[in-house]
């Protein structure tokens, strides 16, 4: 049965403040979630966190004067167990006469690569704000604890995220979701549940490894916990220090982009390279990640190594390079760094997003990203033992050169009438490149989006399907160009 008690119920409503109750009021004055006479809408699973959510605000409703509606979205992704959460849902509600909306989602792929957990949240965050607009609510309640913040943490951590993934969930975001409970336990949730008496549902899917996040609540936290039995408390503390550093910063890089950034009606941004090049790194860092950040469609930050990569082809200060992100084109000309929108100027600037004759620069040891495949392609340059021991062999993941049979500049591009090469395998004979995507069944609208990676001397690799004869690596071969390819990661949290 999926419902289930806390602790044993108590054959009474027992008397006195709760100790979760005191804290929650706590933490509501001190971060400024909400305000007496205010209308809240509370997001309700039907899972403790939710319902110990929901019971709080409750108790509070009268003496506060607040006006409470609880939401509750019903994916439909575990059939029954599904349509049990929502019936628990409806029944808490009738029983304590609050207003209930109940959302039924079709979940609907909007990006790439995104999980099935991430379409869920986006289209229950996205309802949640359209449902507070029409009824008038001016705050979202969500039953997030400290245990979700650690685990939030831990998981950006992970990943090698900075300081704004490090700083995990803050208590109030500025599109009106608050987090009552961040700074409460679920332990303390489960206490008190079971001191009011109050019943909760369980959702199977927590239970499934195949999630990230519950891996590292299940195998992860315990572990951690053991070592350092305030581990949950240790990591919602330091996550609350650190968003308070990231909060200072972000006003340091919001100034820095207000004195040094200047923006067009094209879209097109402008930064003074020597004025860049004598901030610290971090603020450089923050400024890259400022300004790819208003070209992203969903207002995503950039992944640290893309903003590596800009940083790299800036530093080095050479007029005429270019490089070609996913959300930009960034051009380095006479002393003057100009990011331009893909869609626009920088469509204008390469034909059909990456058109015949648009070469993008690859230097060893560098990173370019190709927006058409959504790939990063990154070169370096080590020593043939090295490389080998590194990763045997090569795949169409990573691919082996030596290094003196080539030369720079390398370039990445789209195939061009005439490309020739001479595929490994052949036995020494050239082909077309038509040929070659003709054999292998590639259709003509699609060959132009397949990146080559190109040296002087000929084209070295057919990305992720064939390398060159001719620049491969021989027995006698003492460096190698290692070249990887990887897509672009895109998910945040």
């Amino acid at each position: 049965m999926a419902v289930e008690t806390a602790i044993t119920r108590s054959s009474s409503r027992p008397t006195g403040r709760p100790a979760l109750l005191a804290h929650f009021v706590r933490t509501v004055r001190q971060h400024q979630l909400f305000v007496p006479g205010q209308h809240l809408l509370v997001a309700v699973s039907g899972g403790p966190d939710s319902i110990a959510l929901l019971s709080l605000l409750h108790r509070l409703a009268q003496s506060w004067r607040l006006t409470l509606t609880a939401i509750h979205c019903n994916y439909r992704l575990r059939g029954a167990e599904s349509d049990g959460d929502e019936s628990f849902v409806r029944e808490f509600c009738q029983e304590r006469q609050l207003s209930l909306v109940i959302h039924r989602p079709t979940l609907v792929k909007r990006r790439q690569r995104s999980s099935l957990q991430a379409r869920a949240r986006d289209a229950r965050y996205d309802f949640m704000r359209q449902l507070a607009h029409e009824v008038g609510a001016v705050r979202i309640a969500v039953g997030h604890t400290a245990n979700d913040q650690a685990e939030t943490v831990l998981m950006w951590m992970l990943r090698g995220a900075g300081m704004a993934g490090l700083a995990g969930m803050p208590y109030r975001r500025e599109d009106g979701i608050v987090r009552p409970l961040l700074a409460s336990t679920r332990e303390e949730v489960l206490t008190y549940l079971g001191h009011e008496g109050l019943t909760y549902r369980r959702d199977s899917s927590n239970e499934k490894p195949l999630y990230y996040r519950n891996r590292i609540r299940k195998d992860l936290l315990p572990v951690i916990t053991r070592l350092a039995p305030a581990a949950i408390r240790v990591l919602q503390r330091q996550a609350d220090v650190v968003r308070e550093d990231e909060r200072y910063l972000e006003q340091v890089t919001r100034d820095l982009v207000q004195a040094l950034v200047s923006s067009d009606s094209g879209g097109v941004q402008r930064v003074n390279l020597q004025a860049f090049m004598e901030l610290p790194v971090a603020l450089q860092r923050r400024l890259v990640r400022t300004i790819l950040r208003i070209y992203d469609e969903e207002g995503r930050a950039s992944s640290l190594r893309v903003v590596e990569s800009v940083r790299h082809v800036l530093l080095q200060g050479k007029t005429g390079v270019r490089l070609l992100l996913a959300q930009a084109l960034v051009i380095l000309d006479q002393g003057v760094v100009q990011f331009c929108p893909v869609a626009g100027a920088a469509k204008g600037a390469v034909g059909a997003g990456q058109g015949k004759g648009e070469s993008l620069r690859l230097s060893v040891q560098s990173t370019v990203y190709w927006a058409r495949t959504n790939q990063q392609i990154h070169v370096q340059r080590m020593a043939h033992h090295d490389a080998e021991q590194d990763e045997a062999g090569s795949s169409v993941q990573r691919a082996l050169f030596d290094a003196d049979r080539c030369s720079e500049p390398l370039l990445v591009r789209s195939w061009q009438a005439g490309d020739r090469f001479f595929p490994r395998g052949m036995k020494g004979k050239s082909q077309k490149l038509q040929d070659f995507f003709t054999d292998r069944k590639i259709a003509r609208c699609r060959r132009e989006e397949i990146p080559l990676l190109v040296a002087p001397e000929g084209i070295l690799w057919v990305v992720g399907m064939r390398q060159d004869e001719r620049f491969a690596v021989r027995r006698g071969t003492t460096h190698c160009l290692v070249v990887s390819v990887s897509h672009r990661d895109s998910e945040k949290e």
